[in-house]
């Protein structure tokens, strides 16, 4: 009887230490997974997934990309999910798969948190003040410098599931320069570390025989 191929394993991609800091307290989850700190910014991102995806463990890998954002929407707090249906960056729209799984299954990890799912933009920069409306008449409900750069190299380099969540970090109201603003950051660091097993059903969801 012939070896079964090992299954492609996860790479959920991340910007900031305090970043992976919360995934890797949310517990490992699964063998399969691998928690990449890109660095910050779109070519910092766009370099790191590329190299990455290059080497033999990970050429076959599906890639997440997760971390904090600025919420678009009036009404966003700190500590509420997005998950994109899309990316938006120079390199084009990159479509996400297995949206409505991850909305289920993050309700089901962290329940009363709001979960929004629209088009994800990119930018490079903090995105402050009129920006965001700017930025919300495009459609587009949240936005971080990742993401998109992330999405765009992982299907360039080859045939593969892709998926951003987003934990924001900052909204219109709720503004980082703001009184409030380390409130706000717990919180959203709190989500994140919750939020692992929800990365991981998705992941195996997408291993299952289609019928």
């Amino acid at each position: 009887m012939d070896a079964q191929p090992e299954p492609a394993p996860l790479l959920i991609a991340c910007a900031l230490g305090i970043e992976r800091l919360a995934l890797r307290r949310g517990g490992r989850g699964d063998a399969a997974v691998t928690v990449l700190r890109t660095g910050m910014g779109p070519e910092a991102a766009s370099e790191a997934v590329t190299r990455a995806l290059a080497g033999p463990a990970l050429r076959d890998a599906a890639v997440l990309a997760t971390g904090f954002c600025a919420g678009l929407a009036p009404g966003m707090h700190p500590g509420d999910l997005v998950v994109a249906e899309e990316t938006r960056g120079p390199g084009g729209v990159t479509p996400c798969v297995g949206t409505e799984l991850l909305v289920k299954e993050l309700v089901r990890a962290v329940p009363g948190r709001t979960v929004h799912t629209g088009p994800l933009t990119g930018s490079d920069h903090v995105v402050r003040g009129h920006e965001r409306s700017q930025l919300l008449a495009t459609g587009a409900i949240a936005v971080d410098m990742e993401s998109a750069a992330t999405l765009h190299s992982a299907v360039r380099t080859g045939v593969r599931p892709v998926a951003a969540v987003r934990v924001v970090v900052d909204a219109p109201e709720h503004e980082l320069v703001r009184i409030g603003t380390l409130r706000g950051g717990i919180s959203a660091f709190r989500v994140l570390r919750s939020i692992l097993p929800a990365f991981v059903e998705w992941h195996r969801s997408l291993l299952l025989p289609r019928r």
